[in-house]
């Protein structure tokens, strides 16, 4: 059988998983990172903010995740972003993109959903290459 050496990748400074799956995965030189969600990763509890204060929680997630595979945002080539509300797109852009530099940004999608885990409003994931 085909055997894929995965080095399993987690931080205590983000949530940890509340299913079967880590925070993130790393084969060879991609990692690729679970959906973030604003929880507080000391307490496990949602975090109820602004969209724009929950969309910087989840941003500092992934930050984390990123550091503790000794990577960066510069190292991100995909995002996925998920929100219940496509209304919130503007506010939740002006976050994301502070992470970037338009010029080498990610590949993204945005995508309005019915629901999201815990009913939060925004989840994002990322593949990042060293």
């Amino acid at each position: 059988t085909f055997k894929v050496k995965k080095e399993i990748i987690t931080t205590l400074n983000a949530p940890a998983p509340i299913g079967p799956y880590n925070q993130a995965v790393k084969v060879g030189n991609t990692l690729y990172i679970s959906g973030q969600i604003p929880l507080l990763p000391a307490t496990m509890e949602l975090f109820s903010g602004t969209i724009k204060e929950e969309a910087q929680l989840v941003m500092e997630h992934l930050q984390a995740i990123l550091d503790a595979a000794d990577m960066n945002f510069d190292h991100v080539v995909k995002s996925s972003i998920f929100l219940d509300d496509m209304n919130n797109f503007g506010e939740i852009n002006q976050v994301y993109g502070a992470y970037f530099d338009n010029e080498t940004a990610p590949a993204r999608e945005t995508v309005a959903v019915k629901t999201l885990p815990k009913s939060v409003r925004i989840e994002i994931s990322m593949i990042a290459v060293k």
